[in-house]
């Protein structure tokens, strides 16, 4: 994929944590990320602080909490006329101390919505235009693959150690009640029970997963999309812990770095999930990479199993279907 003309990729929450320096590395291989954030003043301070060149990046609106911004962002970037040979699924809301949800401006429990409805929205509406460019591509390169990758969790995979964390809850959709009866006030959470803000994180992250490989079984074969997530291991001192009481933001590093092993700089990160994007040896669909919870140097990534709450056929459609209804999309 490197030898392509102008690869463009858009990553979503670029200006911080795995997804600034995903464009770090992606840009240092020759493509042009579009920085789809929030903040457009943060994300240019940043980029000017990491001296990115100003013709290997572009700035774009994007508030993932609101699916409006969704549809205004998708609208932006496709009359720009530029391709998409991948697309980046990164940002994510964390906000564990919230004792009562915060919410979209649909109604929507917020980090539920960030997380895993505005990707989906948006993961769906620029499926056509990682279509158009793939085949464009194959003109000249015929083995090319657009690719749609996702930030993963261990939290969310309770095949993993972390995964079976009890604090506040291990990730479980249930049976999508809350889903079901439409996700607005009072109802905050997937599975329709008290609102556990940490749970609602990890509940959105296995969401991602689960629509990941949903997406592959639907489109893989049809189109040739390469979907994929990935878990870069742990990066315990981003930005996403910004919300976490201080003594957790000390001790939590520290815990990963000495007791786990689990720790990765921001930089690897980053350069790790740059790879799944770039690199042939990932164009594998229907994965979730990673290398291990257990830092070992040297070691290469692997397809990490995932658990039956991530692999329940039934349970991936039924969330398909609810997030279509959710997200305003007939099927």
């Amino acid at each position: 994929m490197n030898t392509l003309r102008k690869p463009h990729v858009i990553v979503t929450g670029a200006s911080s944590g795995v997804g600034l320096y995903a464009t770090v590395a992606l840009i240092q291989q020759g493509w042009h990320v579009v920085m789809a954030c929030r903040d457009l003043q943060k994300a240019a301070r940043v980029a000017a602080e990491m001296q990115l060149e100003a013709s290997k990046f572009s700035l774009m609106k994007l508030d993932l909490g609101s699916l409006q911004s969704v549809r205004e962002f998708v609208k932006d970037f496709e009359s720009k006329g530029l391709p998409l040979h991948a697309l980046l699924n990164n940002a994510a809301s964390y906000q564990p101390r919230l004792k009562t949800p915060a919410r979209s401006p649909e109604g929507y429990e917020l980090s539920v919505a960030t997380n895993h409805l505005g990707h989906f929205l948006l993961s769906r509406l620029l499926m056509p235009l990682l279509i158009r460019t793939q085949d464009s591509e194959r003109v000249s390169h015929p083995d090319f693959h657009s690719r749609l990758v996702t930030l993963g969790t261990v939290t969310a995979n309770s095949e993993e150690f972390g995964g079976k964390v009890p604090i506040p809850a291990p990730a479980n959709l249930g049976d999508l009640a809350g889903l079901e009866q439409g996700f607005h006030e009072p109802i905050a959470m997937i599975d329709g029970k008290a609102f556990k803000a940490g749970k609602a994180y990890k509940d959105s992250k296995l969401c991602n997963m689960i629509i990941s490989r949903e997406m592959h079984r639907r489109y893989h074969d049809s189109t040739g999309l390469i979907f994929s997530t990935v878990y870069p291991g742990c990066v315990a001192d981003t930005a996403l812990f910004r919300d976490t009481p201080q003594a957790f933001q000390t001790i939590f590093p520290w815990f990963q770095k000495n007791i786990t092993k689990g720790y990765v700089t921001q930089t690897l990160a980053g350069q790790r999930v740059a790879q799944v994007v770039v690199d042939k040896d990932f164009s594998t669909s229907g994965v979730h990479w990673s290398w291990g919870n257990r830092q070992v140097p040297g070691r290469q990534a692997f397809a990490q199993p995932l658990s039956a709450k991530a692999t329940q056929l039934q349970l991936g459609i039924r969330l398909w279907e609810l997030s279509n209804q959710l997200v305003g999309i007939a099927d």
